[in-house]
């Protein structure tokens, strides 16, 4: 059995997410936080958060990749449960029983997602359109031996081309340049 967990390869996610995931938390991809909200209407952190952002379970901060990893059906449980009681306590769930079917879903779709080899890394581009949260899943996998060393050298986000392009230069921001 395979789940996701949060991975964090640089320190960006610490400057996109209002909230950023630690490493090593169980993840999901978290679309039903937005479910309620105005989408039109996210600007900054919160919209690079839908557009981009894994769900940690813990924290309930956002990461950029989420890393599949081998688990057994103990570490599921407890990802469902976890999950359930963040539902009834942060996400309006009724009771404890209606939020455990809804994590039963979601860690389903999760596994979904683990087709693959243990260490591969997965990344979700989200979007809104006629009214539905769109989510398109990637995986990247390290070179021959070479582990995963960098995060991306640039992001090719699709379906949005009429969206402006947003730039944030993190070796400026660093140094404090940025105000």
């Amino acid at each position: 059995m395979k789940l996701l967990r949060t991975i964090r390869l640089d320190a960006s996610d610490m400057f996109v997410f209002e909230t950023p995931a630690e490493p090593g938390e169980w993840a999901v991809s978290g679309a039903f936080a937005f479910a309620h909200g105005d989408l039109a209407k996210l600007q900054g952190k919160a919209r690079t958060a839908f557009r981009a952002g894994f769900l940690g379970l813990n924290s309930l901060g956002r990461s950029t990749l989420a890393q599949i990893v081998e688990t057994n059906e103990k570490d599921r449980c407890s990802v469902v449960e976890l999950l359930a009681v963040q539902l009834v306590k942060r996400f309006g769930a009724p009771d404890l029983a209606v939020a455990r079917t809804a994590a039963e879903e979601e860690i389903g779709f999760v596994t979904s997602l683990c087709d693959y080899p243990p260490g591969v890394l997965v990344a979700v581009t989200r979007s809104h359109e006629n009214g539905t949260i769109r989510e398109a899943f990637r995986t990247l996998r390290p070179r021959e031996a070479a582990g995963h060393t960098r995060a991306f050298e640039f992001l090719e986000v699709v379906g949005e081309d009429d969206v402006p392009s947003e730039h944030l230069d993190l070796a400026k921001l660093g140094k404090g340049a940025l105000r």
